[in-house]
């Protein structure tokens, strides 16, 4: 199965400076979508909406170094595959190991998510980092599907 897999450093001074950004509402709404709600913690839903579409993720593991989601609903290429945040320090970075891994095959799409993903991987980094990330709908515009 082919999987996303980016790798960011922001400069903060421990992991913790970073888990919120991945674990509440408010921090996942600073840097991926504005329009996201639904519940952050082990076990909740998490709802973000974009135009078009949207994605549900159920939250299945949260932990000082990792956070972990299994997409609930959303495009079927997604069904089926789980995003993970993996967080550990180097130096003055908090490194951010991304995997959206599960995929059935390698699609169109699936070049087009890899894409989105990097750019709003730098938008976390950007929040992390200034307090001011570029979510939707304020993110790269990279096609024709947003």
């Amino acid at each position: 199965m082919p999987d996303i897999l980016h790798r960011i450093a922001t400069k903060s001074t421990t992991a913790a400076d970073v888990l919120p950004a991945l674990t509440t509402i408010d921090g996942l709404a600073s840097w991926w979508t504005t329009d996201t709600e639904g519940d952050a913690s082990v076990d909740g839903i998490i709802k973000f909406r974009f135009v078009p579409g949207g994605f549900d993720m159920k939250v299945v593991e949260i932990k000082p170094d990792r956070v972990r989601w299994e997409v609930a609903e959303g495009p079927e290429e997604w069904m089926g595959t789980t995003i993970t945040f993996d967080l550990k320090q180097d130096g003055e970075h908090t490194v951010v190991l991304f995997a959206h891994e599960g995929w059935r095959e390698p699609v169109e799409f699936m070049n087009h998510c890899s894409t989105k993903w990097a750019s709003y991987l730098l938008s976390l980094k950007d929040y992390v980092e200034t307090g001011k990330g570029a979510p939707s709908p304020d993110d790269v515009q990279i096609s024709n599907w947003h």
